[in-house]
Order: C-alpha cells, then sequence, then structure tokens
C-alpha cells in the first residue's frame, strides 16, 4: 500500500511546547484504525520511521511520538556505544506526569483526524518503547498493543513508585509481549513475573520468547538483529492488529 508522511507537531496538554512526531499514512480516503509507535532511547530514529510507515503500509495511521521531547527533543542517536551513553539517561527523565500526557496528547491528535477511526486505536513500542506501550495499555484505552523487549516493566514505572506490572489489570485490550531468551537486560524471572501477572487478572495476552535472540532483535540496524526472529514477530503483530483493530 502507498504511503505518505509528515513531521507533526502534539499540542501537550498544560505545556507551552509541542511534541514532536512522525506521521505515515496510508493511501485512501480512509477512516483508517491508527496505531501509536513508541520510541527507544534513540530517539524516532531511521528505525522507528521505517516502523511507522511498515505499519501504515499494513493499512493503518501510524504515528511515532517524541516521547524524550522534554529533554532531548528531536535527537537521533546511532546503535553504538556513543549513542548509548546519551541515551540510556533519558529513561531517568521520564516521569508518569509526562509519559501519561504525550499518550493522551497522541490519542487526541489521532482521534481528531478524519481519517482515523477513533475507537480503533493500537499501539507498540520498543526497549523502553516496550515499557512505555505496556504502560499505555494498563492506562488507556487503547485495543491492541505490542511490547518489543520491555525493560523493566516488573521492576519500576517512570518517575518511580509501583512497577508499571502492578498495572496489569488496567489493560482493556489484549497485549503481545515479546522477548529475546538472550535478553541480559531483562532476565527470565521478569518474564515469568508478566506472564503470571496477566494469567492473575485474565487479560487476553501472548507472551512469545524467542530462545536464540537478544535485546533488540526486531531492530536490522543493530548488531543484535535476529532475522527468523524479527519475521516472526512482525507476523504476529499484524495478526495482532488485524484481528483487534478491524
Amino acid at each position: 500500500m502507498n504511503i505518505r508522511t509528515e513531521k507533526v507537531q502534539l499540542a501537550v496538554e498544560g505545556e507551552a511546547q509541542p511534541m514532536p512526531g512522525y506521521l505515515a499514512i496510508p493511501e485512501g480516503a480512509g477512516p483508517f484504525p491508527a496505531v501509536i509507535v513508541i520510541e527507544e532511547i534513540f530517539g524516532v530514529n531511521g528505525h522507528i520511521r521505517d516502523v511507522t510507515e511498515r505499519v501504515a503500509r499494513e493499512g493503518y495511521v501510524a504515528v511515532a511520538p517524541d516521547v524524550h521531547h522534554r529533554d532531548a527533543a528531536g535527537v537521533e542517536l546511532k546503535y553504538d556505544q556513543e549513542g548509548m551513553q546519551r541515551g540510556m539517561p533519558l529513561i531517568a527523565k521520564l516521569t508518569e506526569k509526562g509519559v501519561s500526557g504525550d499518550l493522551r496528547a497522541t490519542l487526541s491528535f489521532l482521534r481528531a483526524r478524519k481519517d482515523v477511526r477513533g475507537d480503533r486505536v493500537g499501539c507498540m513500542g520498543f526497549c523502553i518503547g516496550g515499557h512505555l506501550a505496556y504502560f499505555a495499555a494498563a492506562t488507556t484505552d487503547v485495543k491492541a498493543t505490542a511490547s518489543f523487549y520491555g525493560g523493566g516493566i516488573a521492576t519500576f514505572t517512570p518517575g518511580g513508585g509501583a512497577p508499571t506490572l502492578n498495572r496489569t489489570q488496567g489493560i482493556k485490550g489484549k497485549i503481545l509481549c515479546l522477548f529475546g531468551g538472550q535478553d541480559q537486560a531483562i532476565p527470565k524471572a521478569q518474564v515469568d513475573a508478566i506472564r503470571v501477572e496477566l494469567d492473575k487478572h485474565h487479560i487476553r495476552h501472548e507472551v512469545v520468547v524467542y530462545p536464540t535472540a537478544s535485546h533488540g532483535f526486531f531492530c536490522d540496524q543493530r548488531g543484535s538483529y535476529h532475522e527468523e526472529s524479527a519475521k516472526d514477530a512482525w507476523t504476529r503483530v499484524k495478526k495482532l492488529f488485524a484481528e483487534e483493530l478491524a
């Protein structure tokens, strides 16, 4: 499917400066279901833009909000040691209030568009974005969520306080959680804790662990890219959104 893209500005309630975003729209009149794509620590860079465009080609209005806009608006980091050193401190600067405000702003932006079906919005994210996607699933009315190697879901929440995992009972839609079995940043115990909590609250879910994949396995710009796992994960994401957002 042909698409068009543009940079956009999203108004965040109570803040003077808007939040930048990257928007990809399928050709046609719509209205289309929509998907929020949440970045890693590396910004709305080439990889995140590519994912946003891939989602749009499947028939969704897709937007990637710059959730680090308060501290590093427009930053685009490479997948190298320097990029990691510059990006990691951004996690500590996230707050529950800020994340919640950004999610509300993104949902409002989408639902104000005539080409979007406002009752059919999904979310996906990677690394810290995978964590924030889980947070979005538990605190908003998104219908379907794909969380890729969401770090710290079982151990913290943005800005401090009880872990985001404790919000699991708030998930209203279906959630797909994707992890690498060799991911040293997300131990098996944390993955098991997520699975237990989802089961406990009878959340419709699927937790997938790729035994030979590690952190960042979906990103073909990283040394940890694992093609087989990435292809399978993308198939699962497409199925999730097709079934839940149609």
